[in-house]
């Protein structure tokens, strides 16, 4: 139970450490486009960036792939990057766009996982079993991804109820500010 708990924090803190701006700023730009009426439909768009990440996650962390970090490190804003582009191209059709972001949570989420591998891979090296850190890890980034949607949610709700605040000036803003933010990390690791 210790085991699982170290992990369930260490995922935890891989969401909502201030060193993970880039995870943060991804699933803000994923979660842009609902409303908070649609928690379920974020709930499974989360879920979905989840899986993808533990999938090469567990792949990294067993050995069966590994890309370099270098890499990997420049991959992870261009998703943020895109999604922020595709938010601003498609804002217009919202339900084309939620359904082009399930694919793009999972799609990125596997790119993402590997941002995580090589420590991941560090740490879990010592354990027998991998199944325990994996589940913890992966418990703890969900609960971590699911306290910042309720915060994002929260400022949409209070922005749209108390200053009439229109959620395509959201979209558009959240997706600007992501795209000038993840051009500085690109520069920033190039």
């Amino acid at each position: 139970m210790q085991d699982f708990l170290f992990y369930l924090n260490l995922g935890w803190e891989h969401i909502i450490s201030l060193d993970a701006l880039d995870h943060q700023l991804f699933i803000l730009v994923l979660v842009a486009v609902y409303f908070y009426q649609d928690w379920q439909k974020i709930l499974l768009l989360i879920t979905s960036f989840t899986l993808g990440h533990s999938f090469t996650l567990a792949l990294s962390v067993l050995d069966v792939f590994r890309l370099s970090s270098t890499l990997v490190e420049i991959l992870i804003p261009v998703t943020i990057m895109l999604t922020a582009f595709d938010n601003i191209l498609f804002r217009e059709n919202q339900k084309k766009l939620m359904k082009i972001n399930y694919v793009l949570a999972l799609f990125f989420g596997l790119i993402h996982g590997m941002g995580f591998a090589n420590t991941a891979r560090m740490a879990m090296a010592s354990e027998q079993n991998i199944t325990v850190p994996l589940l913890g890890f992966n418990i703890g980034l969900e609960l971590g991804q699911i306290t910042v949607v309720i915060l994002v949610i929260a400022v949409l709700f209070f922005l749209s109820k108390f200053l009439q605040f229109q959620q395509k000036y959201w979209i558009i803003g959240i997706s600007v500010v992501a795209i000038l933010l993840s051009a500085q990390m690109i520069l920033q690791r190039i």
